[in-house]
């Protein structure tokens, strides 16, 4: 089911977690027994397929994304991959316009794969919505090695910049950041 999700996601002109990425999801998804996970971005459901392998049986993923018919694929994906219907929740709409009425301190884990610009207010979202020890993950970080060039960058770049220098410098997170894919920018809520 990931490669008919992948295959998808190509179609659309998406780019989907690298299989890299995907193992690390399922293990963080793991490590803190996650019930409730939020995902920003749920593309055609291959970041999902992975978090939800790694939640508990009776753990619920709710996965924003503007675009609804993305969100059919990942329906689809979902089924096909085993998953009970309400193993998942989809919101369509803006992140920004969603979040805000998830509930406080209601998430094991907040994984934002959405528009980088954004990351920023993300992370802000997520420490509300993240329990004592729950996790955020930020996919893409390394901006295919443009984050560490010296040169002149584009906005999403310096966007990204400001988000590894937040999250570096936050009293609230233990941060890491895991050289998969295209980078994953790991934090532990304190």
């Amino acid at each position: 089911m990931l490669r008919w999700a992948r295959d998808r996601a190509r179609e659309a002109g998406l780019r989907s977690v690298s299989p890299g990425t995907g193992s690390a999801l399922r293990l963080l998804a793991a490590s803190v027994a996650a019930k409730a996970v939020a995902e920003i971005g749920t593309g055609t459901g291959v970041s999902g397929i992975h978090l939800l392998h790694g939640m508990r049986p009776d753990g619920v993923l709710t996965t924003v994304d503007p675009e609804p018919e993305h969100q059919q694929f990942a329906r689809q994906a979902f089924r096909a991959s085993g998953f009970a219907s309400n193993r998942a929740r989809f919101i369509p709409g803006r992140a920004l316009d969603v979040l805000p009425r998830l509930a406080d301190a209601g998430y094991d884990l907040v994984f934002c794969d959405g528009d980088r610009l954004e990351f920023l207010d993300y992370l802000a979202e997520s420490l509300r919505l993240l329990r004592p020890g729950g996790l955020v993950v930020f996919e893409g970080v390394f901006a295919n090695g443009r984050t560490v060039d010296s040169g002149p960058q584009p906005t999403e770049v310096l966007r990204l910049r400001e988000l590894l220098r937040a999250v570096r410098e936050s009293q609230e997170l233990v941060p890491s950041l895991l050289p998969v894919g295209d980078g994953l920018l790991c934090a532990v809520k304190r």
